[in-house]
C-alpha cells in the first residue's frame, strides 16, 4: 500500500537518483559555504522581535483589568511564543545555527519554552522522525500514535473518535509533543525498560513543572489584582501557539502527495534515495514572508527535510533550486495554499475514521496513501509528475462519461 520501491515509483534509475542526490549534496555544499553575516543578523532580530514582544505583553498584562491591553497583552505574548517556537526552538534545536558557536543559540544548550523536555524532542523529532521519516511504523510521527493517516494501518473501532482525538492534540499539541517520546503506552505494556523510562518521565515532570509554574503561577501573582486576567491571557497564548504549530506541522506532512513508505523501502537504501523519500514525503504551502517567518520557514517544508540543519533563512532561496531539480526529474513539487493544504489533511484524518469498506479509491492510488502499483496501467507514462497528471487526466474524462 505505501511505497516500497521508491525508484519505481518516481520513475527514475538507479543512475538518475544518484545524480539527484549529487545535485543536492552540492546545494548543501554552496549554502554552508555561504553562511554569514547575513544569517547572523537575521537571527539576531529574531531574537529581539520575540523579546520585545514578551516584554510588551508581559507589560501590557499588568493593566489587563482594561480589554484593550488584555487584547494587546495577549497578542503580543502569543507571537512571541509562536517566534520563539517555530524559528527559534525549532530551527536551533536542529543544529541550523551551531556553526556559530554561541552558546546560546547552539542545539546542545537550547532549551525552548513549551513543556516538551528539549532532548525527548531532539531525540523523538532530529533522530527518528527526521531519519525515518513516513516510513510507517517507524516514525512516529504518522499520526502521532493517535491518528490513522494512511490506509497501511489498519482500522479499528477506536478510530470513529479520531475526529476528537485531532481537535484535542491540536488544542494540547505542546503536550502531544512532550508525552511523543516518553512512549507511556509501551511503558505500562512493559515493552519499555522501567529503567529508562523513569528518568525520561522525571526529566519531563521537572520541564512541565517549570512550565506550569511560569505561565500559569508566577507571571499571574506578578500581575497582581489581574492575576485571572493574566492566568487566561497566558492560557490563551499558549493555545494559539498550540493550534498555529500543529497548522504548520501537519500541512507539512499529511495533504495530498505527501507519499507514505514502508519498511522495506529502507533497505540499502542510498543517499539519494533518502533525498528522494524527503522530497516525495513531505510538502509545502503558500506563504509570504510575514506567514513565513511565523511558521519558522515551516511553509517549506520540503527544502527543510533535505537540509534540517541549514539556516531556515536560506529555505525560500533554495525553493527555487528545489523546483528547478524537480522539473529536470519530472518529479512534483507538493505545495498549495494554507487553507488547502489543511483542508486535505482535515479530510484524511476524518475519511480515515471509517472502516475501509466504506473507502472509495483503491488502497494504492488514494489521495493521502499511493504506492508503485499506482501505476500499473500505464508503464511508459514518462517521469512521476507525468504519470501523476495524466491519472488525474483520465480521471476526469471517465467523470466526464
Amino acid at each position: 500500500m505505501a511505497i516500497t520501491d521508491i525508484n519505481e515509483y518516481a520513475h527514475l534509475t538507479d543512475a538518475d537518483v544518484e545524480a539527484l542526490g549529487a545535485e543536492l549534496d552540492a546545494l548543501r555544499r554552496e549554502v554552508e559555504a555561504d553562511r554569514g553575516e547575513r544569517d547572523v543578523r537575521y537571527l539576531h532580530r529574531t531574537i529581539l522581535a520575540h523579546r520585545a514582544l514578551e516584554v510588551v505583553g508581559r507589560l501590557a498584562l499588568l493593566g489587563s483589568h482594561k480589554r484593550s491591553l488584555w487584547l494587546l497583552g495577549t497578542t503580543a505574548l502569543s507571537l512571541s511564543k509562536i517566534i520563539e517556537n517555530m524559528e527559534l526552538g525549532h530551527n536551533v534545536m536542529h543544529g541550523q545555527w551551531d556553526w556559530m558557536n554561541d552558546p546560546e543559540v547552539h542545539s546542545t544548550t537550547y532549551e525552548w519554552d513549551m513543556v516538551c523536555a528539549a532532548p525527548h524532542w531532539k531525540h523523538s523529532h532530529n533522530f527518528i522522525h527526521h531519519k525515518y521519516t513516513n516510513v510507517v511504523g517507524m516514525d512516529h510521527d504518522v499520526g502521532y500514535k493517535i491518528l490513522r493517516v494512511t490506509r497501511d494501518e489498519e482500522w479499528e473501532p477506536r478510530r470513529l473518535f479520531q475526529p476528537l482525538f485531532n481537535m484535542m492534540l491540536a488544542a494540547s499539541f505542546e503536550w502531544g509533543i512532550a508525552l511523543h517520546d516518553l512512549e507511556l503506552k509501551e511503558v505500562i505494556k512493559g515493552d519499555k525498560p522501567k529503567e529508562v523510562a523513569i528518568p525520561q518521565i522525571k526529566v519531563f515532570l521537572q520541564k512541565a513543572a517549570k512550565q506550569v509554574g511560569k505561565d500559569y503561577i508566577l507571571f499571574p501573582l506578578l500581575s497582581g489584582p489581574n492575576f485571572r486576567r493574566t492566568l487566561s491571557a497566558n492560557l490563551t497564548a499558549n493555545l494559539v501557539r498550540n493550534l498555529w504549530a500543529y497548522v504548520v506541522i501537519f500541512c507539512g506532512h499529511f495533504p495530498d502527495g505527501a507519499e507514505k513508505f514502508t519498511v522495506e523501502s529502507l533497505e540499502n537504501e542510498t543517499p539519494g534515495q533518502w533525498y528522494l523519500r524527503q522530497m516525495l514525503g513531505t510538502a509545502n504551502f503558500k506563504a509570504g514572508p510575514a506567514m513565513a517567518f511565523f511558521s519558522g520557514n515551516l511553509c517549506y517544508q520540503i527544502e527543510h527535510h533535505l537540509y534540517p540543519d541549514l539556516p531556515s533563512n536560506r529555505y525560500a532561496e533554495i525553493a527555487e533550486r528545489i523546483k528547478d531539480l524537480c522539473d529536470k526529474y519530472d518529479l512534483p513539487y507538493t505545495t498549495g495554499s494554507l487553507m488547502v493544504q489543511y483542508l486535505q489533511t482535515l479530510r484524511t484524518i476524518n475519511k480515515l475514521a471509517l472502516p475501509d469498506r466504506f473507502l472509495i479509491a483503491t488502497s494504492d492510488d488514494a489521495p493521502e496513501t499511493a504506492s508503485e502499483r499506482r501505476f500499473a496501467s500505464m508503464p511508459n507514462a514518462g517521469g512521476l509528475k507525468t504519470a501523476i497528471a495524466e491519472l488525474r487526466a483520465r480521471r476526469r474524462n471517465r467523470k466526464r462519461r
